[in-house]
């Protein structure tokens, strides 16, 4: 299988020569018995350990910022905000690793209400 540390890669190379950085202490996470279990799917270029094996299912769920990487976690202890104050975005997908390749678990299929944007 392939390492779970290859994601990273794949979101740093993509964003960086945008400009854009991501929240390296917010991770995606493996789903299991317990939600928020391992392996840690870190959104940037990492030495984390982990290989995808078919069975596991995880999600990647990087933050984008147009700034700085560095965030402020609010007193609720759930909100953040980037530290500049910049602009980010966060989305979330859930995946499940098949003798096949991978499987979206969370993609919009042909029969998902469309959003706003899409009408």
């Amino acid at each position: 299988g392939k390492e779970y540390k290859g994601i990273g890669a794949i979101i740093e190379d993509y964003i960086a020569p945008h400009g854009y950085s991501t929240v390296r202490e917010f991770c995606g996470h493996g789903v299991g018995s317990v939600f928020h279990e391992t392996p840690n799917v870190i959104h940037a270029r990492n030495n984390e350990p982990g290989t995808m094996q078919v069975g596991h299912t995880f999600t990647i769920e990087p933050m984008i910022c147009e700034g700085v990487e560095k965030h402020i976690l609010w007193r609720d202890g759930w909100t953040a905000t980037t530290k500049d104050g910049k602009r980010s975005a966060q989305f979330e997908h859930t995946l499940l690793v098949t003798p096949d390749g991978i499987e979206a678990l969370t993609a919009r299929t042909e029969n998902s209400t469309p959003f706003w944007w899409e009408k």
